[in-house]
């Protein structure tokens, strides 16, 4: 599967702020948000983890659909005049395996791994808003 890769800045800011809000699609169709721990990968990708992951809602949700929607945001001054507020939108496919060692203390050795297919970010590499998607193969 092909990821879009991640600007400088966009990894940056990922690695100082690992704790995101993960949307997947539920049984009946409607969004669903939980916070996540999450770790940036070598390959841009994104790899969630957390206690008894396998267990959790959002796992089988993905199992079912593997469109996802990663939100990491944070309201630090940005620019003249007050303007604050800055973060990404990370939307993709999400893949479910194991791993041998958990991300941290704590996790199970279950990980969603996120490829990132459109990331929209807003005040990271410069003031305003970007998008931009995988090309189409």
């Amino acid at each position: 599967m092909t990821a879009l890769s991640l600007t400088d800045a966009e990894r940056s800011y990922l690695i100082a702020h690992p704790l995101g809000r993960l949307a997947t699609i539920g049984p009946a169709g409607a969004p669903q948000v939980q916070p996540v721990a999450f770790e940036v990968g070598e390959d841009a990708t994104l790899n969630i983890g957390g206690p008894d992951l396998a267990k959790n809602q959002k796992y089988r949700n993905i199992r079912a659909d593997g469109r996802v929607s990663l939100v990491v945001d944070d309201v630090a001054p940005v620019g003249p005049g007050g303007l604050r507020g800055r973060g990404l939108e990370i939307r993709g496919r999400a893949e479910l395996h194991v791993v041998e060692q958990p991300m941290m203390e704590g996790f199970s050795r279950d990980v969603i791994t996120i490829w990132p297919r459109r990331v929209i970010a807003w005040n990271i590499d410069s003031p305003g808003r970007t998008a931009r998607d995988v090309e189409a193969v």
